[in-house]
């Protein structure tokens, strides 16, 4: 018997009820609803009416509802998250797992280290915080050539299976501003050799454009020097960039509390990536949920689109019928 479920042709020894089907497919008939031919079948009746070659069953279950048409999606993988965090800095990997909680982000940053050859035994990133609950972004953070970059983003995939990288090469260790030469020689390599790139970069609309242009799938401008909790010094040119390019933009470095994120949302921005905001606040578990608060209430107060400035008071009270 030839059947056809959920749009896929499924084959079955002979005719059964309803009831038996949903066993047979390792289904809990109290928790599905169940269409056939058309026509929705009672669950009183799941015992009663029986499948016949040739019908047509659609079986559906509730799922998390909420904002799904404002997901966050990045070359094809889709978030409902908004905020993306970092892994380093925190005082011990219990902290880091507890602190990504809160937050509620679904992307977290991991540099590529060496393993402790004197005492591989202690403890890793992954016994705390796990790749199936959380999407793993291997960074390049440290490195200041293209050639390391791409060498170190090679062995993370080696190592995970991660195509979705965060690159980014630096220029100096003062500054850690981006080397944006070896930032495109870098990019042009990695996507050359099939890898998602989301790409730190300078808040240069120009540089953007051809970081896009190029194939890398999300541009991340800097808001200021990372780790520095500067905020967005160039909200104009943050802007320009989300005009110019049709990737997602995220601002990645100097957000240092919960209004700087939100500010970077207003702009219009995809996203926020930080980590030192958060591991290195007083709480880091009640800044984590601050942050997500923050972008949060950016992203719906951009959506709602802010009132307009005016040179002159407006009052809020009709003057008509005043005393």
């Amino acid at each position: 018997m030839q059947l056809v479920i959920n749009g896929e042709e499924r084959a079955f020894a002979a005719p059964m009820s309803v009831e038996a089907l949903l066993g047979e497919l390792g289904i809990d008939a109290r928790k599905v609803a169940v269409e056939r031919n058309l026509e929705i079948v009672p669950k009183s009746a799941y015992d009663q009416i029986s499948v016949a070659e040739g019908d047509r069953l659609e079986i559906v279950h509730f799922i998390g509802g909420g904002s799904g048409d404002d997901r966050f999606t990045v070359a094809g993988h889709s978030f409902g998250s908004r905020l993306l965090v970092g892994t380093g800095k925190y005082k011990d990997f219990e902290e880091t797992a507890r602190a990504i909680e809160a937050s509620g982000a679904e992307i977290v940053t991991v540099a590529v280290r060496r393993v402790n050859l004197t005492d591989p035994s202690q403890p890793m990133l992954v016994d705390y915080v796990s790749p199936k609950k959380y999407t793993f972004l291997p960074n390049t953070a440290g490195c200041f050539t293209a050639d390391d970059a791409v060498r170190t983003l090679r062995l993370a995939r080696e190592a995970g299976g991660w195509n979705l990288v965060k690159l980014e090469v630096l220029g100096d260790q003062k500054t850690l501003y981006p080397n944006m030469p070896e930032t495109l020689k870098a990019a042009e390599a990695l996507i050359k050799d099939g890898f998602e790139v989301m790409v730190y970069c300078s808040d240069d609309p120009i540089q953007a454009k051809m970081l896009e242009d190029m194939g890398c799938v999300a541009i991340m401008p800097l808001g200021s020097l990372i780790g520095s909790g500067l905020g967005i010094l160039n909200p104009v040119t943050v802007r320009l960039i989300k005009e110019i390019v049709s990737v997602p933009v995220l601002v990645d470095a100097g957000v240092g509390t919960a209004s700087e994120a939100a500010e970077a949302m207003e702009l219009g921005c995809d996203g926020v990536l930080l980590n030192t905001a958060i591991a290195h606040a007083k709480d880091p578990i009640r800044m984590a949920h601050a942050m997500r608060l923050g972008v949060e209430a950016g992203r719906l107060a951009y959506l709602a689109g802010r009132m307009p400035r005016k040179s002159y008071a407006d009052p809020s009270s009709p003057l008509a019928g005043l005393i």
